[in-house]
This record gives C-alpha cells, structure tokens and sequence, in this order.
C-alpha cells in the first residue's frame, strides 16, 4: 500500500468511525417487521456512502421482502473483477437487559466498538466501502475493477438473494468474490476462509392426543409426545459424538493429512474452555476440536418445547411436543439427499401413539476452494503485509449459504478474509467489533485489491 493510501487512512479514521456510528445506529433487524422501515433507511445511508466513496452505477434494487444494493467501478480495462458481497441486515437484540450499552447507540470503549452489527457485519461492509474511498480519493482509480453486492436479507437466509442472483447474472459477473463474513481464528491471527459447512435445518412436531390431558386421569394409559420425542431424538446420536442415522457419513470428504495437522496445531482447547467455561469440551471421537468444528459434520437440537412452560407445575400430558434441529454439512454431502435420510430415519424409528411432521427450513451446500488459488494467495500476501505474520488458511465451521450460491451460479472462486473475532458476540448481547482489525483490516483489503491484478492479470 501506497503511503498516500495510508496517510488517507490514518487522517480520515476519526470520521470514518463516526460515519460507521451513523450506520450501526440504524436498526435494520430483518427478521421483524416493525423494522422494514428501518432497512430502507439503511439501504439508502449504504447508496449514499457508496456514491461518496466515488462508486457508480447505484441502485437500491427491490426484491419480495428487502433490497440489495448494487453499485460498481468499472474503468479498469482488461484488469479483473472483484464482486463485493455483505449485507447490511442485523440479529434481533434479545434479550435487551444483557446489553451493557444500548445496541443501537455505538459506544467506543478498550478500542472495541460496540453495537448490533459492529462485527456482523456492518462494520466488514463499511470497511469495503472506504477501502474503495481510500483509493480513489489518492489515486484518483482503482487498480481493477468492483462492484458491490449488499443484501438486506441474510440473517434470515437470503430467501430472494437465490432469484436476485440467478436473475442478474450479467450484471454480477466477475472475475472473483470478495467476502468480510468470517472470523480470524484469534488475535493477531489473520485468516484466510477457503470452506465452510453447508446446512439443513428443521422442525420435527410429535402429535399425540387431541388435546392436553390431566396426568392423573390418564397418565400411564396414552403416550405421552414429550418421553416420544426424547426417545426418538436419543436415536441420532450414540456416546461417541456420532451421528447414528444410516447413511450421514457416506459423501463425507475425508480431511487431509495437511488439514488434520493445521487443526491440531491450532486447537487450543484449555482456552476454550476457559472462554465458555466449560470443564469439557466434547464432540465426535477421533478428531481434533477444529477439524470437528471446521471439516465433520453435525446434527444439533437447537430448541425443545412442548407442554406447560410457565411457572410452577401444572399436571398434564400435552398434546405435541417439538424439536428444532440444525445439521451441518461438509463437502460432499448434498442438503436433499441428508434430509431424506434423515426423514426415514425419524419414520422408522418414531415410537408408537404419535404421529410425526417435519417441516424443512433452510439447506445450503457445503463450500470448498482450493486454497493454492491465485486470489487466496492474493488475499495471504496482504494480509501478511498488514500484519506482520503469516495468515492462517482454514475452514469455518459456519455457513454462508451465498457462497456456495455465487460459486454455483456465476463460476468465481471466492476469498472469505473476515476480521471479526469468534468472542465478539456477534448474534447474542454486547457485540462489539475490535478496532485493531479495524486499521489492520483495512489496509489489507487495499492490499488486496493490488495484489489481485498482479496475481489474476
């Protein structure tokens, strides 16, 4: 990076970070619908900073629910293109009195910043935009060149971003794909993303009795769909941390020699559990904590109900009981194919006095580039400059189900170069964004930018 780029950066940081205050105080919470205004103001604050940053071409392109943003500079003739995806949609805050600070009031503290969607991913978008600033207020072009794709939907599985894509394909063709979505796998730790697990998410609901029965009455002469529902989610998991439903492991890509070293090198269990506070850690026999996390599949309940919740006892026998449940998948395991395993499974293994539903949510691919890719080695060179040390290449045990979507779809390899930290509570209360990757990540992405017409010229 230029020392011009640099002075800009430096000059500009206090500014910057009140501009980014100004975004993060918008609450754009996708999920619930008394904030569909509040993503409108936040699509047009994104149009505005992207016309300011000397993008072009912008628009505020509506789908069924909230919009994607698109803007581009395209004067780098015969230089690659590099297709710049985030999204400006938040996590509700529940629960609110777990919150140190208000959400959506930015506070500046220990050089972290504090706010819903500082590090999720707000504050990553925001660092694109003024990596593009950065360049052309100095340099007056850019080295290749980008367009931007925002969406306002992935915290609730970018349902319209699958048509918008696939509808829009000339318009988002590129040469690459740039994300800021993923975690580095510690401090001073710069990582380069090159996989990710893919999902199938559901909902098993056990119906038994027309209605909630009193226990005393008819205890002991019906069954009860709370003890069936415990009993048939005990048959998918056996005491070794595996998944027992026939057929779960047959696609799975074994992990390489290579990867299995990384993982085990870069396992930190004690810290882990002293961040969780934990006094185990536990998952699947025979692997390292990271290549669990990062290369083996998992089917976890994510929520039971069912019966009387309130306080105190109230002696019935419900009439349906529920279970959530997430899977997540690795190359190569097909989200259709696990769920009718899965199905049959839970069929014939139901216990007797219930009837069972599904109902499917939401499945995306597994994700895996090869990480000796010229513009994975674009992205380690900069990070390395900015830094000081040697990037980590590593899977991420979460999904971007648009990855996958973009890879698919429009044939680009992708760079997944986050700079979030995995103990910034994104998603849960307090979130909060450490402004040392901030700086650093900044200048990495200008570095980037060079280092791609280098590599991909």
């Amino acid at each position: 990076m230029t020392n011009s780029i640099k002075n800009y950066l430096k000059d500009h940081r206090s500014v910057h970070l009140d501009q980014l205050k100004d975004f993060l105080s918008i609450p754009s919470i996708s999920a619930q619908s008394e904030h569909a205004n509040d993503i409108k103001t936040a699509a047009k604050w994104l149009s505005n900073s992207l016309k300011e940053a000397g993008l072009e071409n912008i628009q505020i392109m509506e789908t069924k629910r909230h919009p994607v943003i698109y803007a581009d500079w395209l004067h780098a003739d015969g230089k690659p293109t590099v297709l710049i995806y985030g999204h400006y949609d938040v996590q509700p805050v529940d629960p609110l009195n777990k919150w140190h600070s208000e959400p959506f009031k930015p506070v500046i503290k220990d050089n972290k910043i504090f706010a819903r969607g500082a590090s999720d991913d707000k504050g990553q978008v925001f660092m694109h935009i003024k990596m593009v600033e950065a360049i052309l207020k100095t340099n007056g072009e850019l080295p290749v060149n980008v367009k931007f794709c925002i969406e306002g939907e992935e915290e609730i599985g970018s349902p319209n971003l699958y048509g918008f894509v696939e509808n829009h394909q000339e318009l988002l063709s590129s040469d690459v794909l740039l994300v800021s979505d993923t975690t580095m796998v510690g401090k001073n730790k710069p990582t380069v993303c090159y996989g990710l697990r893919g999902m199938c998410a559901f909902e098993i609901e056990l119906k038994g009795p027309s209605h909630d029965l009193h226990s005393g009455i008819y205890g002991g002469a019906v069954q009860n769909p709370l003890h069936a529902l415990t009993e048939l989610l005990s048959t998918m998991h056996n005491n070794k941390g595996q998944v027992t439903v026939d057929g779960f492991y047959d696609a799975v890509q074994p992990i390489s020699e290579e990867e299995m070293k990384t993982c085990m090198e870069l396992s930190q269990d004690e810290d882990l559990k002293t961040q969780l506070e934990l006094d185990a850690l536990y998952g699947e026999e025979g692997y390292p904590t990271l290549a669990r996390i990062w290369a083996r599949p998992t089917l976890e309940i994510n929520g039971l109900y069912g019966g009387f919740e309130g306080e105190g006892i109230k002696t019935v026998i419900p009439s349906e009981a529920h279970a959530k449940i997430t899977c997540r998948l690795v190359p190569d395991q097909e989200p259709k194919e696990i769920a009718a395993l899965l199905q049959k499974h839970l069929e014939s293994h139901l216990p007797t006095g219930v009837k069972l539903a599904i109902t499917w949510h939401d499945q995306a691919k597994p994700f895996l580039t090869p990480y000796d890719h010229p513009a994975i080695e674009a992205a380690g060179d900069a990070l390395k400059s900015s830094y000081g040390v040697d990037p980590v290449y590593a899977r991420m045990g979460g999904s971007v189900p648009i990855v996958e979507l973009f890879n698919t779809t429009l044939g680009l390899p992708a760079v997944l170069m986050g700079f979030g930290l995995d103990e910034e509570n994104f998603h849960a209360p307090n979130e909060h964004f450490h402004l040392e990757n901030f700086d650093k990540g900044l200048e990495s992405l200008v570095d980037f930018l060079f280092n791609v017409k280098e590599k991909l010229s």
